[in-house]
């Protein structure tokens, strides 16, 4: 049996139409399987010259210039293009700035705000933490009640518990598109419909579905959205978040961090606050134009794939994955949290069992890097232009035999 796998996983990187990309990235050093690609993605060998290039040049030459010649307008650039290869969205609607915790707030703060006669928020209890602790401080700002959702962890936020949430003084359901523990995937369409038809607004975190699912904002009504730049996108740690806004929102949307770099003439230096026009009023302070390079070589290359092909290769992974876990981990008295209906499924897996956290730092030991979620899972993370069927395989391989 065991053979079997492996010969499948040889065969699956053989036949592999994105195989040449995993030449991209840097090497690994002394990993055997890096299997945490859901949270922080690995670094292209193009981002290590383009920042090499970045201080040699317009740094190092042009200095300050160098904003008037085009720094200034890199978080609406690069939002575009963001916004065109993974997010389904139209020009003018995506920007990238500061780190997803404070865009969460900043368009949860307008949300409620241009609601002011609505005084509920809609959250699942199992949400990603700070998803739930922005929520609790604009909460406690505003005078709002949080209306929580029991969610299975296994699950995330589904249709019908929206639903059911809803109601006429709901301001705003909130939730994850992917759930960070099962990689359970929302109906953002079906959800953005019963929200809208209670009147409310709905804002999506994608940090574990951006560059790896394919996601419609446009297309699905999504009102606001969040994710960040440094897992299936590979911008590095600490790499800049984005925000998308529904161009019908833009208007009367105003988010509540008045900085210089978000006001319509930021140079003027005067008295008083006018936003920009456009998704530009979501910035607050200076661009993180560093932090970008490495975001914008990652979009160059998720444009050339495309993201069809990278969730084609994720459902192997993914797939793969499984079966692995059922022939290896579930006789070991693993249970699997991940659902098995492909449309369901993001791009991790993640298995359960009591020793874990221990099993998980053994596992690091040795070379192999899954991350560990408390109380009891392990995140099997594949990220889909790095990840190959036989690197997979070894790190499962090594999980079963710390099992015994």
């Amino acid at each position: 049996m065991t053979d079997d796998l492996r010969a499948r996983a040889e065969e699956l990187d053989a036949l592999d139409p994105l195989r040449r990309h995993r030449e991209a990235f840097l090497p690994m050093g002394d990993v055997v399987a890096y299997l945490d690609g859901n949270s922080l993605g690995r670094p292209l060998r193009v981002a290590k010259e383009q920042l090499a290039t970045f201080v040699d040049g317009p740094w190092a030459d042009r200095l300050i210039r160098s904003w008037d010649e085009g720094w200034m307008t890199w978080p609406e650039r690069v939002g575009d293009q963001l916004g065109r290869v993974a997010l389904g969205a139209a020009p003018g609607q995506v920007v990238v700035a500061d780190a997803t915790t404070v865009l969460l707030y900043k368009l949860a703060r307008a949300a409620v705000d241009a609601l002011p006669e609505r005084r509920e928020v809609v959250l699942g209890s199992d949400d990603f933490p700070t998803d739930r602790y922005v929520l609790e401080g604009v909460a406690a700002e505003r005078g709002l009640t949080l209306r929580w959702v029991e969610t299975d962890p296994d699950l995330g936020l589904t249709v019908e518990q929206v639903a059911a949430a809803v109601g006429p003084d709901t301001a705003l359901v909130v939730l994850s598109h992917v759930s960070y523990r099962s990689s359970y995937v929302a109906d953002l369409a079906a959800i953005a419909q019963v929200t809208h038809e209670a009147g409310a607004l709905l804002l999506a975190d994608l940090c574990h579905s951006v560059g790896v699912l394919p996601i419609e904002l446009d297309a699905w009504d999504v009102d606001l959205a969040v994710g960040c730049g440094y897992k299936y996108l590979n911008g590095g740690p600490g790499a800049p978040a984005f925000a998308y806004v529904s161009a019908r929102h833009l208007p009367r949307l105003q988010q509540p961090v008045w900085g210089w770099m978000g006001r319509a003439e930021p140079f003027g230096l005067g008295p008083g606050y006018q936003p920009a026009a456009g998704v530009r009023q979501v910035v607050s302070g200076t661009p993180p134009v560093l932090a970008m390079v490495p975001l914008r070589a990652s979009l160059d290359q998720l444009e050339e794939v495309g993201v069809a092909a990278v969730r084609e290769k994720s459902l192997l992974l993914t797939g793969f994955a499984l079966e692995l876990a059922d022939a290896w981990l579930v006789p070991a008295g693993v249970r699997i949290a991940t659902p098995r209906e492909p449309s369901l499924r993001g791009g991790h897996v993640t298995v359960c069992r009591d020793d874990f956290r221990e099993v998980t730092a053994a596992l690091w030991e040795r070379g192999v890097i899954p991350d560990f979620r408390s109380p009891d899972g392990i995140r099997i993370g594949l990220a889909p232009l790095s990840t190959s069927f036989a690197e997979l395989y070894d790190g499962m391989a090594l999980l079963r035999d710390l099992l015994g």
